[in-house]
């Protein structure tokens, strides 16, 4: 199905091709001339256009210039009484699709449109399989290491691609469980189909269904047009549920008939629809422990748990230490366009000794911004100790100001009994964060989360517990 804009000033040209349009299950926006079809194109998305070639106000030649300096609109297929070469030329030189002359067979539109389908679809695959394979060689990469714990979830990765079996990556925030999914999808017969995650955590949970399943057009305010949703979107390649134990417990329910059925029903829709998709699961969180809490379904848990595989922390794997950096050291010379610069020994050592809570991907970051910082010849152990103590964290004006007031609080007496002065403290932070972020939001809670970093459930819960209220609430 595609949304095809007609643009003609003959009524009678209009109606016999959106009859014969719709009838194929298109959906079809007429324009009476040109500067109609301009303000249609500026206001909403069309995979196809037809344009007659001459019109009140702007022409269907002029109109398809316009696109083609813009970049990015339907493909058009200009429409005239006039057979002559010269128009043809004209119109394919500028970018048509192809070329009618009136009067002109419902049979040869029906084809046309058809042909235009297979093309986008072309399209869509190779800009997809050129974006993935970039992704794949930039980020497969980063799965450096020669420790033994590193060697194992090779070993493992290389076992499972090979089966259909749901695994499920388990793993500190940082270890990189998105590119251990990314492996097991390219080393896996489906490797030429399309890889896609989707960040649980990162999704308002009003809008994890539509984004899961799909949705029709109108299925819910703003949803202006129908969508697929990930899980067709992956048909015939990999799904990565990432952060899955934050998945609401209404919504799991809703997944598990999904992975028994192998089909979904889009939001709004009636049918359901088969689906062909291999799910990949990762999670930071303790579902074990979930489960046992009655937090998240023992049966969801066992649908995608089939295959574990753990992913060790970089605290536990020091000796990938050396390996990762000197591969990020290449990476940032080249995308950033500095110098190489390498570590010494002292600053290996040093870098050997932390506790890397954010894992690999906090010694990304203190790799880049040494390589930035640095003005000598090598990374230094001065140059890693200030890239790894950014200026968030030092002991700045801010937070000077908030030990400070801190210092007051555990000077004034309190009754015996009395909570001690942190949970009040924090809750007074909290609340002064969280009001800021409203006010900066006009109130409202999505961008709010946004603005905190957190998701929309984390914001609504921590205002119930402070007692503040919002516009949604009034």
């Amino acid at each position: 199905m595609s949304r095809i804009l007609i643009a003609d000033d003959e009524e009678s040209i209009r109606f016999v091709l959106r009859e014969a349009l719709e009838d194929s299950g298109n959906q079809v926006v007429e324009a009476a001339d040109g500067d109609a079809a301009r303000e249609q194109l500026a206001g909403e998305r069309f995979d196809l256009a037809f344009f007659d070639i001459l019109m009140p106000g702007t022409s269907g030649l002029e109109l398809l210039e316009e696109l083609r300096q813009r970049g990015g609109g339907p493909d058009v297929i200009i429409m005239t009484a006039q057979n002559t070469f010269e128009n043809a030329i004209e119109a394919m030189k500028r970018g048509a699709f192809d070329y009618l002359t009136k009067p002109f067979d419902l049979k040869q539109i029906e084809a046309l449109v058809a042909k235009v389908e297979q093309q986008r679809r072309l399209r869509g695959e190779v800009t997809r399989l050129r974006r993935e394979l970039g992704q794949a060689f930039r980020e497969g990469e980063t799965l450096v290491g020669q420790s033994s714990a590193m060697l194992e979830t090779l070993k493992l990765i290389g076992r499972v691609a090979a089966s259909e079996a749901s695994v499920l990556i388990r793993g500190e925030s940082g270890t990189g469980k998105e590119l251990v999914a990314r492996a097991i999808h390219y080393h896996s017969r489906r490797s030429e189909g399309p890889f896609v995650a989707v960040n649980m955590s990162a999704l308002p949970s009003e809008l994890i269904e539509a984004e899961l399943f799909g949705h029709e057009r109108g299925a819910y305010t703003g949803a202006t047009e129908a969508r697929a949703g990930r899980f067709r979107e992956a048909a015939g390649g990999s799904l990565l549920l990432d952060e899955v134990g934050d998945l609401p417990p209404g919504l799991q329910a809703k997944l598990l008939r999904v992975l028994q059925e192998r089909e979904v029903t889009p939001l709004g829709g009636k049918q359901a629809l088969p689906i062909d998709v291999r799910i990949l699961a990762a999670t930071h969180q303790d579902l074990e422990a979930r489960v046992r809490e009655r937090s998240f379904r023992e049966d969801l848990y066992f649908r995608l748990n089939v295959v574990p595989l753990q992913i060790a922390p970089l605290r536990e794997r020091r000796s990938d230490i050396g390996p990762l950096m000197q591969h990020f050291v290449e990476r940032f010379a080249r995308e950033l366009d500095v110098p190489r610069r390498w570590p010494t020994q002292a600053a290996l050592d040093w870098l050997g000794e932390l506790p890397w809570p954010g894992n690999v991907r906090e010694l990304e970051n203190v790799v880049k911004r040494a390589l930035v910082l640095s003005s000598g010849d090598v990374i230094s152990l001065e140059d890693v100790r200030d890239a790894a103590q950014p200026p968030a964290s030092r002991d700045d004006d801010w937070t000077r100001a908030a030990r400070e007031e801190f210092g007051k609080v555990l000077d004034q007496p309190r009754p015996d009994g009395e909570r001690g002065p942190y949970w009040g403290f924090v809750e007074r932070l909290e609340r002064s964060i969280i009001e800021e972020a409203l006010e900066r939001s006009g109130r409202n809670q999505i961008r709010a989360a946004g603005l905190l970093g957190i998701n929309r459930n984390t914001l609504r819960k921590k205002m119930s517990e402070l007692g503040l209220r919002d516009r949604e609430d009034a």
